[in-house]
């Protein structure tokens, strides 16, 4: 079986073709595949390969002070889902062009997969208010599947979001608004910067889509969650579906 992890993490890089280079040379000397993006903001990745040379890999990375908390998401296929390695630095590790989105300096409020699965349950969080489950990718993914009655953005790209969102946050007024997305690095800048436009109830959850299945299946959820390798996207036990079920083409590129 091929082990595949994904993994970002936002903390200052002063050499991101440094850092670039050292990580494709290690990821290189251990066979496997798949994307790692540097920028000065952090790291982005996903790979796949051998699960002894993954867990080599993680643990390389783990010993460098800045990555030693990194969160690391992983599953199993059958194949490898990746046809080459590719590293690239980048001005951002997810591109979205936006002044306070990077959490360089702190994260926006987070909830737990286990808390969002009781609020699904109630339809409204902790105090009472209603819940909006806010979808942060394009629409290309969320045609897979995404969380029950969740609003769906008509973007195509990341940086089409602030408009968007802006478009709909007076009807967002009265509820606690979960961000959410493949594996929690858009969904982070997402509701970093929305609450740096003044929308204090906008939480984010931890860990995104991949994290919530890891920890309690696919409670509220509908369908599969779109992931950019040749597995196409995963059901809520973080198994491919069957490629033939998708009329779309999978991307080779790291996005969460």
């Amino acid at each position: 079986m091929i082990r595949n992890i994904a993994a970002y993490h936002f903390v200052p890089v002063d050499q991101p073709q440094a850092l670039c280079d050292q990580l494709h040379a290690r990821a290189g000397a251990l066979a496997l595949r798949g994307t790692i993006l540097v920028a000065g903001e952090g790291i982005n990745l996903f790979l796949a390969g051998a699960p002894d040379a993954i867990d080599t890999f993680v643990a390389g990375l783990r010993d460098d002070p800045r990555f030693a908390d990194i969160i690391v998401k992983a599953s199993l296929s059958p194949e490898q889902p990746f046809g080459r390695l590719k590293a690239k630095v980048k001005p951002e590790i997810i591109s979205f062009r936006m002044p306070d989105a990077a959490p360089l300096e702190g994260r926006a409020p987070v909830v737990s997969p286990e808390a969002l699965s009781r609020w699904i349950a109630r339809g409204a969080d902790d105090d009472g208010r209603r819940l909006v489950l806010l979808d942060t990718r394009n629409r290309e993914e969320f045609a897979h599947g995404t969380f029950a009655g969740a609003e769906t953005l008509p973007i195509d790209n990341f940086t089409e979001l602030p408009d968007a969102v802006l478009a709909r946050r007076e009807a967002w007024a009265d509820a606690t608004v979960v961000s959410f997305c493949t594996g929690g690095i858009r969904c982070e800048k997402a509701a970093l910067w929305m609450r740096a436009q003044g929308m204090d109830n906008v939480l984010q959850l931890d860990g995104g889509i991949l994290g919530y299945f890891e920890a309690v299946g696919g409670h509220g959820y509908d369908g599969a969650c779109f992931v950019f390798d040749g597995r196409v996207a995963l059901d809520p036990a973080l198994a491919p579906v069957d490629a033939s079920q998708s009329s779309l083409v999978p991307r080779d590129a790291a996005h969460a």
